[in-house]
């Protein structure tokens, strides 16, 4: 049984998570490394299957609840949730009228979060290599693709949900920015400001067969090929910066909001002087020192400790 004191900082590190996941080109997953729960992160959401039934017909629901590590996981969840409903509005906000400032806080905390998980890949190998620098191709690739058309349909919400799910446990591919190239995520902000529980529901059944199928070749790579897949992971992180560069330039137009905003097609920029450099500076260096914060408090233990 966790004290008290360890309850509160899971559900603190849930509350971080879903902030990060609202925010396209930063992963909750991202946070769930650095502050070290990510290995039980992932073994809890793979643990979620038949064998349960078995500690059921055993002990019961409180053989369920312990054998799943399900006390953990609500912890967790309720951070999460309250991350989501709670700041979903000031996020929308931010990236509508703030966007450069925002992504440079996450630049920031992204960057410093490459060190954190790069620190627990001591096989130096090429081959290691090659494979941290293919992630980085693959999450820069995929955070260069323009955003499709909107549907706000709920069984395309679900489906466009279930793969962002899987994006939302590895660190550096965002599962909001997974849901903004599918052209769900102004649909699934839109639900979430509203309580559209029809779209919500669908979202979140999306999310949770995403997760469960996910996560159980996520804890096979880890078990078996560790360095390997944490490799692969902080290419990931490198790669994904490419999608929170702050300066951006309006590329074309792609739809307008009911309420007269524009939506555009971004692509990356020069800043333009030092008035753009030095606010998106100072806001990137607090970014990092979150990350560095998180983890003092965490102990250091990242990725490298399972």
């Amino acid at each position: 049984m966790k004290p008290v004191g360890a309850w509160a900082g899971v559900y603190a590190k849930g509350l971080a998570m879903g902030l990060a996941d609202l925010v396209p080109g930063v992963s909750g997953g991202t946070i769930a490394l650095i502050s070290g729960i990510y290995d039980e992160l992932v073994a809890t959401l793979a643990g979620l299957d038949g064998r349960l039934l078995g500690a059921f017909r055993e002990r019961g629901v409180r053989g369920v609840w312990q054998a799943g590590n399900l006390g953990f996981l609500a912890v967790l969840l309720a951070g999460i949730g309250t991350s989501v409903f709670a700041f979903a509005g000031l996020l929308h906000w931010l990236l509508a009228n703030r966007p450069a400032e925002l992504w440079a806080f996450f630049f920031g905390l992204v960057a410093a979060s490459v060190l954190l998980v790069g620190r627990s890949v001591t096989d130096r190998r090429a081959g290691i290599w090659a494979l941290a620098a293919a992630g980085a191709a693959l999450a820069a690739a995929i955070t260069s693709l323009p955003p499709l058309i909107r549907s706000d349909a709920p069984l395309f919400l679900a489906a466009a949900a279930a793969v962002a799910a899987c994006a939302m446990v590895l660190p550096g591919i965002s599962g909001s920015f997974i849901l903004l190239i599918l052209g769900a995520y102004a649909p699934v902000i839109a639900a979430l400001n509203n309580l559209d529980f029809v779209r919500l529901a669908a979202v979140s059944l999306g999310i949770v067969a995403g997760l469960l199928a996910f996560s159980r070749v996520l804890r096979r790579l880890l078990a078996r090929h560790r360095t390997p897949t944490l490799a692969v992971l902080t290419g990931f992180l490198v790669g994904s910066l490419n999608a929170l560069w702050p300066w951006k330039a309006q590329l074309r137009e792609m739809y307008t909001h009911r309420d007269g905003r524009i939506e555009w097609l971004l692509g990356n920029r020069w800043p333009a002087g030092a008035e753009e450099i030095w606010p998106a500076a100072a806001l990137a260096l607090l970014g990092a020192g979150a990350v560095l914060a998180i983890d003092r408090i965490a102990g250091g233990r990242g990725p490298g400790h399972p």
